[in-house]
């Protein structure tokens, strides 16, 4: 690869359409969290002016239900002085920048991560363009998770990956589809821990995971040292964080020969839309592996805490067997896919320097999740959840052609999907006062033949579930789950997570497409509702506590925590403790 070549997707004319999509987003959603505050024009059309009055950017939009605006791109023009000038995505953030909040710390970082993002959309504008049809036809579990074009639907700055250099975002990105060879680290047992889900050893995981050979050439690697491999645990390590983290800032660990370098696996990965998350391309029906990387993405440093890593088993077994053992849950088919092991290092001189909150003390760990393959019956397929928000470059969303290719109506597509994804989480909430973070990206859906959703599969446990019930029995390790959260903000679950974050988008598309009406779709999701609870009357009374009926609720914004902290947006031990509020929203279903 040439120097000419790692910047060829950035050309003039995907910088200006990129910026162009990325500014319409902005407005959407920052006039959706009432940063902003656009004047109508008349027609549909509107406006904004900029924190000094002398810029004005004009754009259509439709609003819709959950003061969703559609703004359409090609009609966003920005003006000043009589002029029309180019949109330019770094100029409006300064422009805004006192209407956003943005601190002289946060604006410049903020910009930084805005150009990654910009320079991702350019990559993606590169690549051959797949319709939506052809993914929903047969585009595999990797095709779609690889073709997504947008990330998380709300963030504005959505693909910061603030460490990736251009030659590391051409091999880790998940749109770029590079397979990957994971590295890995013998750690010594001294600094280092693995635990297992029941039935599991770390010699069972380590002989599915790895070929003989492989473990045999990394054992003589460390006897050629003159060091006992018996000492040691084996760590899987992202190649981004051992070039540019582990090789130097844990240089003492690895001149004491606390960890040894072993060299790389066999298998070839390919990187989730999380980004450190790696799906086996070699080997399907292996783990998912999740690593520790030190990069800075959509309000968090990526790293993985040794200390965290040690309850991860245990909290997914706990999970796994109240599915299980849930009529109600086994009934929509939701099963989770679990993290079953998790090793972690940890280096005690940072651990003696740093709070718990610390990126050094998250920076060598990693986990082995299950792969959904081995699960899937004759004629069923994978894909995320995340990819119902996909929309082609001809403006057309991989939701409405899988409903296309049913056969159903939008409203007979939308029974089984809401079953299998909503109908879980409503039981959790209102029967064990339990929460998931149940965002695209988070949830597998399994498929049928004719695009029909058959049941849902949650993912990313351990960090991302919480039982609010301060009474709950929780075994030992497990009640790290446990958190505080004020009675009028626990449904807020359901309504941020699902109605405002998920579902807001879904029903857009879908609408703007022409594919159904507002109607249509929240008749669908309050259908699925009152069914539920009209199969689970011993419920009544917290149906009655926590009304899902209500006639709105409260905003709560996301950018705005990371408009205001794009380095820690939230503490997930006390996670409604950072939530930003800014008012109410009509409750759809009401």
């Amino acid at each position: 690869m040439t120097f000419a070549d790692t910047v060829a997707h950035l050309s003039p004319e995907r910088w200006a359409r990129a910026n162009r999509l990325l500014i319409r987003k902005a407005l959407a959603e920052f006039t959706h969290e009432r940063l902003l505050t656009p004047e109508p024009l008349g027609d549909g059309r509107y406006a904004v002016r900029s924190d000094d009055g002398a810029t004005e950017y004009r754009f259509a939009a439709r609003r819709l239900r959950l003061d969703h605006w559609q703004v359409a791109a090609d009609s966003v023009t920005r003006h000043r002085d009589g002029t029309e000038l180019p949109l330019d995505a770094l100029e409006f953030l300064t422009e805004f920048r006192t209407s956003l909040g943005l601190s002289d710390a946060i604006l410049p970082v903020y910009l930084e991560e805005i150009s990654s993002t910009l320079s991702g959309t350019c990559y993606k504008l590169a690549k051959p363009p797949v319709t939506s049809a052809s993914l929903a036809r047969d585009g595999s579990f990797q095709d779609i998770e690889t073709g997504m074009t947008e990330g998380h639907p709300c963030f504005v700055a959505n693909n910061g990956r603030l460490g990736f250099g251009v030659h590391e975002y051409l091999s880790y990105a998940p749109e770029t589809a590079s397979p990957v060879r994971l590295i890995w680290l013998a750690a010594t047992r001294e600094r280092a821990a693995f635990t297992a889900g029941a039935g599991l050893t770390y010699e069972s995981l380590l002989r599915a995971e790895l070929a003989e050979e492989t473990l045999a050439r990394f054992a003589a690697t460390l006897t050629g040292q003159g060091l006992d491999p018996d000492d040691y645990l084996l760590i899987p390590v992202h190649p981004w964080q051992w070039w540019n983290k582990l090789s130097v800032t844990f240089a003492a660990e690895i001149a004491e020969r606390r960890l040894v370098l072993l060299g790389e696996g066999d298998d070839e990965y390919l990187a989730q839309q999380s980004i450190r998350t790696f799906f086996n391309a070699s080997d399907p029906a292996k783990h998912y592996v999740k690593t520790a990387l030190s990069v800075l993405n959509m309000g968090f440093m990526r790293g993985l805490s040794a200390s965290y890593m040690k309850d991860t088993p245990a909290i997914n077994d706990w999970l796994a067997q109240l599915v299980e053992n849930d009529p109600v849950l086994k009934a929509t088919g939701l099963t989770v896919i679990r993290e079953r092991a998790a090793v972690g290092y940890r280096h005690l001189e940072y651990e003696a320097a740093t709070d718990r909150y610390s990126p050094y003390r998250k920076m060598l760990a990693a986990l082995w999740r299950e792969s959904p393959v081995p699960s899937l019956a004759e004629g069923e397929r994978l894909a995320t959840m995340a990819s119902l928000l996909h929309v082609d470059e001809d403006g057309h969303s991989l939701a409405a052609a899988l409903i296309e290719r049913s056969g159903l109506t939008p409203a007979e597509w939308l029974r089984p999907y809401l079953r299998s994804y909503l109908t879980p989480l409503l039981h959790s909430f209102y029967a064990y006062d339990l929460v998931y973070m149940p965002h695209g990206e988070n949830v597998i859906l399994v498929l049928g033949e004719d695009g029909t959703a058959r049941r849902a599969i949650f993912k990313d446990i351990a960090e991302e579930i919480a039982v609010m019930d301060p009474d709950a029995v929780l075994p030992p390790g497990v009640d790290r789950i446990r958190v505080e959260v004020p009675d009028d903000r626990k449904l807020l679950s359901i309504f941020t997570d699902v109605f405002d974050c998920f579902f807001r988008f879904l029903a857009a598309n879908l609408v703007t497409e022409g594919v159904l009406d507002e109607d249509t779709f929240w008749d669908a999701v309050a259908e699925c509702v009152r069914d539920y609870q009209d199969s689970a009357p011993q419920l009544a009374d917290r149906f009655r506590q926590y009304d899902l009926f209500a006639p709105e609720f409260t905003l709560s914004c996301l950018n705005r925590l990371q408009l205001r902290n794009n380095e820690q947006m939230v503490d997930l031990a006390d996670p409604s403790g950072a939530l930003q509020l800014a008012g109410t929203l009509r409750n759809p279903i009401a």
